[in-house]
């Protein structure tokens, strides 16, 4: 059952899946080095290695859900996209997540492509993209850098709840019990509290950051409000 916990264990998928995303990975870890460099400057070096042992901790801390048999803890992609942004954010949590099935045995080895997939790549691109929206439409507010952070943690973890259903469908081998619709259903239920709980932890710490230091917030930095609509032209005169 730790499997619901997102950190899928070895004997889960079968081996081509686990190869399939394995490779996809890679691409987009590759991809992100590329990217990720050209965001690397004073500010963000130093701030990516504190979010990556900021998430490393965190996701230490277990919590149950429903039952002692299924835990939940920090995903880290909405605040790594937050603070870091999506390239260097996906590689702090593709770190964090090789330490840990290497280093701890928390997740397969085996199943290191899947993890880093749902966690670090989907999880990661599902929260930038939302809080490129939601910086777009919401005031740039203590309030609505909240809601932002709280928002992108909360979906991006039912997104990647919803990667290790897909994978499952695909080339699942354990015996989860049920079908795909329970499955799914089971997974979204869990992960919608461990969501509202990443979304506290985010909110909290983005919100403590962009206090103190908003230069240091890379969706503040990148993302720039959207442009007034021009004024139209009355008898030639602006």
């Amino acid at each position: 059952m730790e499997t619901l916990a997102l950190h899928i264990s070895n004997g889960i998928l079968d081996g081509p899946v686990a190869a399939l995303f394995g490779a996809i990975s890679l691409a987009a870890l590759t991809f992100c080095v590329l990217r990720g460099r050209r965001d690397l400057d004073d500010r963000l070096a130093p701030m990516a290695g504190l979010v990556a042992a900021f998430i490393f901790a965190v996701q230490m801390i277990n919590f149950p859900i429903f039952t002692a048999a299924v835990s939940g803890h920090l995903l880290g992609g909405a605040l790594a996209a937050m603070l870091v942004g999506p390239w260097v954010g996906a590689l702090c949590v593709a770190v964090v997540l090789i330490v840990q099935a290497l280093v701890f045995g928390d997740g397969g080895v085996a199943m290191l492509g899947p993890n880093i997939f749902n966690l670090a790549v989907l999880g990661t691109a599902a929260a930038y993209l939302l809080i490129a929206l939601l910086l777009r439409v919401l005031p740039r507010t203590p309030a609505g850098l909240t809601v932002t952070a709280f928002v992108s943690a909360l979906v991006s973890v039912l997104v990647a709840a919803m990667g290790f259903v897909a994978q499952y469908q695909l080339g699942g081998t354990a015996d989860l019990g049920g079908n795909l619709a329970g499955l799914a259903g089971t997974m979204a239920g869990s992960h919608l509290l461990i969501g509202i709980g990443e979304g506290l932890i985010t909110a909290t710490t983005v919100a403590a950051v962009a206090k103190v230091r908003p230069d240091l917030v890379y969706a503040l930095r990148a993302l720039k409000p959207a442009a007034p609509a021009p004024v139209p032209a009355v008898g030639g005169v602006r």
